[in-house]
């Protein structure tokens, strides 16, 4: 007698069958050709591999269905001009084979009645194996796999049976071995000479074979490397500029009065700190913080203000110059007149298996699915719960970190008080108590992002297949600003915090500010005497360089463990008998998520090098440097480690353009924020040319205008520090005041411990520069974006050309056809008028015919 488990295994695998014969039948209804190769044959003894052919007759059926552009005419367009000096980028130049793998033609939507019209030399090579693999999976994502006598609608579709275990996975052929030419003199090895010219790192200054990629990976991952590498291209100028300011800090390093007047034992060795925490915190010496206000320097200096307004404008020129890029390669790639609706926007069979309504379409007047308006607004509203339910988890762990941050640091300033080395040997004569607290809490944050990353994609998958979107576009559009809305508020929240928040809301001793009340004993930070620019540099290299490093172990390393596992069977077996498909399915599986993923890792990197680059200008030299090796990276995962995609059409990056556009705009104003309100440049400003004393203005005396009084004995009990906590040197009888980084009037005064007029006075000024700034640059960024046009004239000129060509040469085959067919017809009539007694003269009957 079977057992339960037995008995559902053995269902399970009959249901399987049945699905599986069912849907191979109806395959080879729709016009396909299979063939199996038997399970004893492949590497494991157990797989079976059915091999899928498109003839002729089904290719140019859905080539009419689809609107495929295929040629019909060289072109005869001269090609521009070379430029002056090119002879300059030849060492960056591949050869013209792989740089244009295919000669120019004239276009036209594929007819299958006027197959003559088109240069159809050999029907089996006619379309590109691109084209052909597309063709296949339009056709089994709409094949059923019911009987014709059930109304069983939702079994439809080879993702359906990928989910249900009928198959494991379903994948075009690539067309050889990467590391060397396919045996047929036939087959191009367009993956061969990919891996030659363009996945090693040995080529990352060789230009990029597009062309090639477009034609063996389709439009869409063509479209992305050619954004990854015109970004490449663009960093090189911000990179320059950022290393040019940094050499500045560098530089001017000797003229940094603040720094040497902290640094000086009769300036700031004389002048004590109040503590920065209850209880734990000691008084202090401000020359203590003599390194990190040099290390301040580098960063916040007066090459800061320019490199955020050079940046501000540099974004512009970015997406401006893009968008030229862009049209380019529509009008070279055929995509001019790509129809959106005929590829992106043609419904999904997820919708049209789940919407069971139905409803006339008012343009085609056909019955189409649709989504009744209450389901789709509780779908919308679930939605919105949950990435609001996440948003606040995100939130939550950042004020968990940030709690962390204002415990911590107590425990730090025990351990570093009085002398550097007292605890902490060798490296304690470089860390401070805020330096060790930014950095710890830095990498605690990382590793959360991660963290959150993981679970949160899921997540992002779930609801946005829940709301069922009707058109492919819809869904990635959905799932792009699900998936940027989350990774925006996980990866720069910490950053958010250091620059606008730190140190801003902490009072003054004897009334400081609390993170949850006086009863939580959390007090909240304050910045070192120098500004919290330092910290967010911190911040900012840590998540982003940390980032930076993951993802690139994760995209190189796992592929390859992953394969070298799956495919050690196959290792095994004689090269004769590891087949070509066998030899593709040990490789990793390219979902539909993929370049969804490689999109989203460059445009959170954008958002690091423009939303903070003011504090930190060498940002763009790491992502220059990234990139090229992500280039590269993406190049060896596409052609070694990941199976063939289906080909994909796109003419443009979609919905990450906009969010580029977005991040854009938002820059200008952290930059100008981050320079006034971070940064101490706009306090040194004003003491210089307002509150300088001497009839010279200097700089000399700021550190002292800038720290205000406070009488010791007024220090409440509940912040003074603990017995024995303070220094030796700290006296009591001879030291009454404690120095605080603010603009309040000293003890005594009428106003003691309100804000002075020079605090109004910086205020005024923070917010002048802002409103200057943010004006200045976003004219400049109008500008230059109206200066530019979107669509370079010679192209514009070209499509003209090309169009009026197109409809010339259709308009002469279509009086060629009617000739010859009006010829035929009378042919015909003068035939049977000769057997006839009587018949009318040629003229009438061509007249008749006509």
């Amino acid at each position: 007698m079977l057992s339960p488990l037995e008995h559902f295994m053995k269902v399970m695998t009959a249901q399987t069958e049945e699905r599986r014969r069912e849907f191979e039948a109806n395959l080879e209804k729709a016009g396909l050709e299979l063939e199996t190769e038997d399970k004893s044959e492949s590497d494991d003894r157990k797989t079976y591999y059915l091999k899928i052919h498109a003839p002729w007759e089904v290719l140019a059926t859905y080539a009419d269905v689809l609107k495929i552009k295929v040629p019909f005419k060289a072109s005869d367009i001269p090609k521009a001009r070379e430029v002056p000096l090119e002879w300059l980028t030849q060492p960056f130049r591949l050869p013209d084979n792989i740089m244009r793998p295919e000669p120019d033609y004239f276009t036209a939507p594929f007819d299958k009645s006027k197959v003559d019209f088109f240069l159809i030399d050999d029907k089996d090579t006619f379309f590109p194996p691109s084209t052909r693999n597309r063709i296949v999976y339009y056709i089994m994502t709409r094949c059923p796999y019911y009987k014709e006598d059930r109304l069983e609608k939702d079994k439809t579709g080879i993702k359906r049976l990928l989910n249900n275990g009928t198959y494991t996975s379903a994948y075009p052929l690539h067309d050889c071995k990467y590391w060397k030419k396919a045996q047929d003199m036939q087959c191009e090895s367009e993956r061969y000479h990919l891996y030659k010219y363009w996945a090693g790192f040995l080529c990352f200054y060789k230009e990029q074979p597009l062309n090639l990629i477009k034609k063996y990976y389709g439009e869409k991952i063509g479209i992305y490397f050619a954004w990854l590498g015109f970004y490449t291209e663009m960093l090189f100028f911000a990179a320059v500029m950022g290393v040019i300011c940094f050499v500045y800090g560098v530089l001017s390093y000797e003229d940094n009065i603040t720094s040497k007047e902290i640094c000086d034992p009769d300036i700031g060795g004389m002048i004590v700190m109040c503590p920065l925490c209850d209880k734990k915190c000691s008084y202090w010496k401000l020359n203590s913080t003599c390194l990190s206000s040099w290390q301040s320097h580098l960063f916040d200096n007066e090459g800061t203000v320019f490199f955020a307004m050079f940046m501000g404008i540099w974004v512009t020129l970015f997406l401006e110059f893009w968008k030229r890029r862009q049209a380019r390669l529509e009008y070279e790639w055929d995509l001019v007149d790509f129809e959106e609706e005929q590829q992106q926007l043609q419904i999904r069979p997820e919708y049209e298996l789940k919407c069971t309504g139905r409803r006339l379409n008012r343009i085609t007047q056909e019955m189409e699915p649709y989504l009744p308006f209450p389901s789709k607004c509780a779908r919308f509203c679930l939605s919105g719960a949950t990435v609001l339910f996440w948003t606040c988890l995100i939130v939550a762990c950042i004020m968990g970190v940030i709690a962390y941050r204002l415990a911590v640091y107590a425990a730090f300033a025990s351990v570093m008080k009085d002398s550097p080395t007292s605890k902490i040997q060798l490296v304690g004569s470089l860390i401070t108590p805020q330096l060790a607290t930014s950095v710890t809490a830095s990498c605690i944050n990382f590793v959360i992002i991660l963290i959150l990353n993981f679970l949160y994609e899921h997540v992002a998958i779930w609801i946005t297949d829940m709301e069922i979107p009707k058109t492919h576009l819809e869904y990635e559009n959905k799932l792009t600003m699900k998936m940027f809305m989350f990774q925006f508020v996980n990866y720069y929240s910490s950053c958010f915090y250091v620059a606008f928040f730190k140190g801003k809301f902490v009072g003054y001793p004897g009334n400081y500010t609390y993170m949850f009340g006086k009863w939580s004993k959390l007090r909240n930070e304050e910045c070192a005497p120098g500004g919290c620019l330092i910290e967010l540099t911190t911040q900012l290299l840590i998540v982003m360089a940390g980032k930076q490093m993951v993802g690139n172990v994760q995209e190189a390393l796992l592929p390859l463990l992953r394969n070298w596992w799956g495919s050690r069977k196959g290792r095994s077996h004689p090269e004769s008998t590891y087949s070509r498909w066998e030899q593709d399915h040990d490789l990793q599986n390219f979902s539909q998520f993929g370049l969804f993923y490689e999109y989203l890792e460059m445009v959170i990197q954008f958002g690091f090098i423009t939303l903070f680059v003011a504090s930190f200008p060498l940002a763009p030299l790491l992502a220059l440097f990234n990139n090229i090796l992500e280039v590269r990276v993406d190049a060896w995962k596409f052609t070694t480690q990941f199976r063939r995609p289906v080909a994909a059409k796109a003419r443009n990056i979609g919905a990450w353009e906009e969010i580029l556009n977005v991040v854009a705009i938002l820059s200008v104003v952290t930059n100008a924020f981050i320079v006034a309100f971070t940064s101490d440049m706009i306090p040194r400003l004003v003491y210089l040319y307002a509150y300088h004393t001497g009839s010279k203005a200097t700089m000399r005396g700021y550190i002292d205008n800038s720290l205000s009084f406070y009488n010791i004995s007024q220090i409440p009990d509940a912040n003074l520090p603990e017995a024995g906590e303070n220094p030796s040197w700290f006296n009591n009888s001879t030291i009454t005041t404690c120095r605080y980084r603010d603009y309040r009037y000293p003890p005594g005064h009428e106003k003691q411990y309100t804000h002075t007029m020079q605090f109004w006075h910086i205020l005024a000024a923070k917010l002048a520069f802002i409103i200057i700034m943010e004006h200045v640059v976003f004219v400049v960024k109008f500008f230059v974006a109206w200066l530019i046009p979107d669509v370079p004239a010679e192209v514009k000129a070209r499509i003209k050309r090309e169009r009026f060509l197109v409809q010339e040469y259709l308009h002469n085959y279509e009086v060629e056809k009617l000739k010859m067919q009006l010829s035929q017809s009378f042919c015909l009539s003068t035939e049977t008028a000769s057997l006839l007694p009587s018949s009318p003269s040629k003229h009438q009957v061509l007249s008749e015919c006509i």
